[in-house]
């Protein structure tokens, strides 16, 4: 997120509106003082989904093992 002024805003609105189309915000200032927010419509990534689909990962791999193999062997068999 970064921050431009209005007279700036208005000459650059068309990169402005292709870096809010690729979820990035940008504030709009006029004397310095900020005004406005140019956001995405939709969110791009939602924190607490992510957060949520890592906990159940590490909540499924509990208790598994891989037999006896160590992550070295798995390594080794793979650069043959």
């Amino acid at each position: 997120m970064h921050t431009v002024g209005v007279f700036e805003g208005k000459n650059r609105l068309t990169a402005l509106l292709d870096e809010v189309e690729c979820g990035g915000e940008v504030i709009i200032t006029r004397r310095g003082k900020p005004i406005a927010r140019l956001a995405p419509l939709e969110g791009g990534f939602d924190r607490a989904k992510a957060r949520a689909a890592a906990e159940g990962l590490r909540a499924a791999s509990k208790g598994l093992s891989l037999g006896g193999i160590s992550i070295k062997d798995l390594i080794s068999e793979g650069r043959r």
